[in-house]
């Protein structure tokens, strides 16, 4: 009778363990994942960490199609709108000051507006984008907090609010909070200083091509004009969820959702959206995430705080194909999310 139960004993911890070893391929899954050459192929770097430390690094495809050389796990890449966030912390950091305040027109703040609806448009809407601003020269598309409508302009407004309540440049105080937090691979694009930063690309059938098109400059630095390496990504994901950044009151405003929008990337049901954070619930995980895309590179940064898990997926290429924009973001995010690295 002991010879039958110690049987079954050890047959349970054999099946407990295959099926575990299963579920824990996770790293050989995105290995496999990122050689995949159909519908398109991975141009980019992957880091999965938890508690703070690598759990998975790759980096894989080439820094420019001319010059053919390899990506390296810490090369720069433009990270686009992941920027937003940014932005949206050093905004925030001046409302810890005292010297913005959300609910106030931001003709308090840009003085030199003389649009009617600088007076109605408050500094929340911009951060959450139901501003209803399509341009500067142009009547709203919709009343002030009754719609969402994502866009660069309400992030580059946000920039001259920090630049003129700070007297400082969006540059130099974005610098000096990556200074602050040690992510040494991290800055506002420059052109006479681009460091580490790979080429970006369009991607078709035929391969990749070096993309000339640059659309960062001085006016619209906060809303996509910062580079960034995976690992930064991932620190910054560390500093900002565990309270080393802002104060616990407005942490929750930035991850509290305002407003309900759709993302293909997310899934097809609207989603809260914070300020420049997205609350998603995916596979019976929550997490917060925000995509980038332009200049020919795309990105994901996610962060599960159940786990203290950071998922960053960086490409220095993007399709000509809109569905396939984040094609391997996409998938990687997903067998993550179900791997045994995350608490459900």
């Amino acid at each position: 009778m002991k010879l039958l139960t110690r049987f079954f004993c050890y047959l349970l911890l054999s099946i407990s363990s295959i099926c575990f070893a299963q579920k824990d391929k996770y790293k050989q899954k995105i290995d496999s994942l990122i050689q995949v050459k159909s519908p398109r192929t991975f141009n980019g770097v992957v880091l999965v960490t938890r508690n703070g430390k690598v759990e998975y690094s790759r980096a894989y495809g080439i820094k420019n199609a001319k010059t053919r050389i390899p990506l390296k796990p810490n090369d720069q890449f433009e990270i686009m709108s992941n920027t937003k966030q940014i932005t949206a912390v050093l905004l925030l950091k001046e409302v810890e000051k005292g010297k913005v305040d959300l609910h106030s027109p931001i003709k308090k703040y840009l003085p030199s507006l003389s649009q009617p609806w600088a007076d109605s448009v408050t500094v929340h809407q911009l951060l959450n984008h139901t501003h209803g601003i399509v341009d500067l020269e142009k009547p709203l598309a919709f009343r002030p907090g009754s719609d969402f409508k994502y866009g660069n302009l309400s992030y580059i407004l946000l920039g001259k609010i920090i630049e003129n309540v700070s007297h400082q440049s969006y540059s130099q105080l974005a610098n000096e909070l990556f200074k602050q937090l040690k992510m040494k691979d991290t800055f506002c694009y420059a052109k006479s200083d681009l460091k580490k930063l790979v080429s970006g690309h369009i991607s078709n059938e035929k391969g990749l091509t070096v993309s000339n098109d640059s659309f960062i400059n001085d006016e619209n630095m906060p809303a996509d004009g910062v580079i960034s390496t995976a690992k930064d990504l991932s620190v910054w994901n560390d500093f900002l969820h565990k309270g080393k950044i802002l104060n616990a009151d407005t942490y929750q405003l930035l991850i509290s959702p305002s407003v309900f929008s759709e993302h293909d990337v997310f899934g097809t049901a609207k989603m809260g959206y914070g300020y420049a954070i997205r609350i998603v619930k995916d596979h019976r995980v929550s997490y917060f995430g925000h995509t980038g895309l332009g200049d020919g590179f795309t990105s994901l940064n996610v962060y599960v705080p159940s786990s203290d898990v950071s998922i960053v997926i960086m490409e220095n290429q993007m399709s000509e194909i809109n569905t396939l924009y984040y094609y391997f973001e996409k998938l990687i995010r997903d067998i993550v999310l179900q791997s045994s690295l995350i608490k459900k």
